[in-house]
């Protein structure tokens, strides 16, 4: 028989609501819902009430790293919903204007460095991306999705064969209002 010990035990709000179907966690608030697996034979989540506790079978350093990625992982989905996550980015250029548009769940960089061809780059997930003049505002309830489109929009910018300490002009992260 194995015996399962309390690793971490997670409050959550009230007015958020969690259910937890085999391994898969979803959390609703509002009209915003975020799913995630949490997979791992000595590690397991269980809810009740209001708390998300996370228990394990083995002490080792393997089990204690998973236990405290997944209390962040699970903090981070109810900060997520509650509040969201947003990240700001400025286009920057010096001679060549870059015009930044958003086209569905794509962001179209047109006239980068003179270049005819616009350069794209993925929208993940809920991620909503606003241009207002030379910065890019993107905002989401799932820190991971809003993490990876800013990251989508900074490699399509990227100038291969160049020096980056003198040609500077891309598309760059500046502030996590996290």
């Amino acid at each position: 028989m194995i015996k399962w010990e309390e690793a971490s035990v997670i409050e959550i709000p009230k007015d958020v609501k969690v259910g937890l179907s085999g391994t898969m966690l979803s959390m609703t608030f509002g009209n915003k819902k975020l799913e995630k697996k949490f997979a791992d034979n000595y590690v397991r989540l269980l809810v009740e009430d209001n708390k998300i506790k996370i228990v394990k079978s083995k002490n080792n350093s393997r089990e204690r790293g998973i236990v405290g990625t997944w209390a962040s992982e699970i903090s981070n989905m109810v900060k997520g919903l509650k509040e969201g996550f947003q990240y700001e980015m400025k286009i920057d250029y010096s001679h060549f204007p870059m015009r930044v548009s958003v086209k569905g769940k794509t962001v179209v960089i047109e006239n980068f460095f003179g270049e005819r061809s616009p350069r794209t780059a993925e929208i993940v997930g809920e991620t909503q991306v606003s241009v207002k003049g030379d910065r890019l505002f993107l905002n989401g309830p799932s820190k991971k999705d809003v993490g990876e489109t800013a990251a989508n929009i900074e490699r399509a910018t990227i100038i291969k064969g160049f020096d980056p300490r003198v040609f500077q002009d891309g598309i760059y992260l500046i502030s996590k209002g996290e």
